[in-house]
C-alpha cells in the first residue's frame, strides 16, 4: 500500500483520488480548503501548491505527486508557472514521481492527429505556458533529479467538468434553447471524460513504464454537432440549435467576459480539427474511452447537486 499525493480537489483531482483509494492505495488530497470525497483511504488536507515548503512536507514519503491544480483560465501566464515550479521542486526534494495533468495546447495547430511524440510548437500564450511547464519538467527528468510524466486531455465532458461545452451547450440543449459556440461545429474533435482522465492519471502514477514521456487520455472523436445531437437524443430534448460564433462574435463577447476573451487566441483549435491520438495509452495501460452514451448521460447532470 503506497501513498499518493494528489494536488487539487476539483473534479479531476477528486476522481483521481477515488480511483486510487478504491484500488487500495492511500491518498493525501491537497486543496486550499481541504475539500474532496469522503473515503477511508483518502486524507483531505489544506495546502497550497505554491507553498514549496508546505507541499514538500505533505509529499514526504509519497510514491507519486499528481498535480491537477489549474488556475483561472484568464490567469495562466501569471499563476501557472509558480504552481508548476512548486510541484516540481517538492517532487525533487522528496523523491516522489511527478505526474502532471495537461492538455493539447502546447502542440499548437496540427494538421493531423496529435501523437505524444510531437514537439512543443505553441501558437498561443496559453500553449506557451503549457509547453514551458513540460520542457522544464522534462529537463529535470533528463538531469536525473526527478521522474516525471504528463497526461494530456482534450475538451472535457462530465457532470462536473468546467468545460466550454458544459458552460455554453449542455444546459441549452437540454432546455431546447439555442446554444452559441465558437468555431466550426462540424469539425472532428476529441472529447475527454473526466473519469477517463482520472483513470489515466492513476494508471501512469503506478506504472514504471510511464516516466520521461507524455500520455494521451483515451478520448472519443466526434464533431460538436454530433455530440450535441446525441445529448439531445439521450435526454429526450429537441434537436439542438447550434449557432456558430465567429472570431468577431467571440471578440464582442470577450469585451465583457474575461473567460470568453481568453478563447480568442484558442480559436484555431475550435475552427479546425483537434484530434487526440490515444492509441499508445490504450495499448500500454489497457485503458479505453468510456462509451459516449455513458459519458453524455453523466454530462447531462451538469450543475446538478444530486
Amino acid at each position: 500500500m503506497s501513498l499518493h499525493v494528489v494536488a487539487g480537489a476539483g473534479s479531476t483531482g477528486s476522481r483521481t483520488a477515488l480511483v486510487l483509494a478504491e484500488a487500495g492505495e492511500r491518498v493525501r488530497l491537497i486543496s486550499r480548503r481541504g475539500l474532496g470525497p469522503e473515503h477511508p483511504m483518502i486524507e483531505r488536507v489544506i495546502g497550497d501548491t505554491t507553498d514549496v515548503e508546505g507541499l514538500t512536507t505533505l509529499t514526504a514519503g509519497a510514491q507519486s505527486l499528481i498535480n491537477t491544480t489549474w488556475p483561472a483560465y484568464d490567469r495562466w501566464p501569471t499563476d501557472f508557472p509558480p504552481i508548476a515550479a512548486g510541484v516540481l521542486v517538492a517532487a525533487e526534494r522528496t523523491g516522489a514521481n511527478y505526474v502532471s495533468l495537461s492538455n493539447t495546447y502546447g502542440y499548437g495547430r496540427v494538421g493531423g492527429s496529435m501523437t505524444e511524440d510531437l514537439p512543443m510548437s505553441p501558437v498561443a500564450v496559453k500553449g506557451a505556458v503549457r509547453a514551458r511547464i513540460w520542457l522544464d519538467a522534462l529537463a529535470a527528468h533528463e538531469a536525473g533529479r526527478v521522474r516525471i510524466t504528463e497526461v494530456r486531455a482534450s475538451d472535457y465532458l462530465g457532470r462536473d467538468a468546467g468545460s466550454v461545452f458544459n458552460f455554453l451547450v449542455t444546459r441549452n440543449v437540454i432546455a431546447g434553447s439555442p446554444a452559441r459556440y465558437p468555431g466550426d461545429p462540424d469539425v472532428p474533435k476529441s472529447w475527454s471524460y473526466v473519469d477517463d482522465v482520472a483513470r489515466t492519471l492513476a494508471a501512469v502514477a503506478r506504472d514504471d513504464r510511464s516516466w520521461g514521456r507524455a500520455w494521451h487520455v483515451p478520448s472519443t472523436i466526434m464533431s460538436l454537432r454530433d455530440v450535441a445531437e446525441r445529448l439531445a437524443k439521450l435526454t429526450n430534448s429537441p434537436a439542438p440549435q447550434l449557432i456558430p460564433m465567429s472570431l468577431t462574435d467571440l471578440a464582442w463577447a470577450g469585451a465583457t467576459d474575461p473567460i470568453m476573451a481568453e478563447l480568442i487566441e484558442m480559436y484555431y483549435s475550435l475552427e479546425y480539427p483537434d484530434v487526440l491520438d490515444s492509441a499508445l495509452t490504450q495499448q500500454t495501460f489497457d485503458l479505453f474511452p468510456t462509451p459516449i452514451d455513458t459519458v453524455l448521460t453523466d454530462t447531462a447532470r451538469f450543475g446538478s447537486t444530486s
